[in-house]
């Protein structure tokens, strides 16, 4: 199963590092990233490789989810399935 992530916050020190580490944790593989600073403000997407995930995916949302709420920005994560439903016309 693949997922998209997303980032957006104000840009400070330490967000893509402590996203990463996070996924580290459960084994998550970055397929691919996109991230860029407007204004002042951080954006990031990232295609995701869970096929050997450690942990159920409600879990990882949970944990992305704190480490954004510890880190200031806003972390999303969906299956890829649920993502494209979601964005095609």
């Amino acid at each position: 199963m693949k997922a998209i992530l997303t980032v957006i916050g104000e840009d400070k020190v330490g967000i893509i590092s402590g996203v990463s580490a996070k996924l580290q944790e459960f084994n998550i593989n970055i397929l691919d990233v996109n991230q860029t600073i407007m204004q002042g403000f951080f954006t990031m997407m990232m295609i995701l490789d869970c096929e050997n995930m450690k942990g159920q995916f409600e879990d990882i949302h949970k944990a992305l989810t704190s480490k954004g709420n510890e880190l200031g920005v806003e972390v999303k994560i969906q299956r890829e399935e649920i993502f494209k439903s979601m964005h095609s016309l």
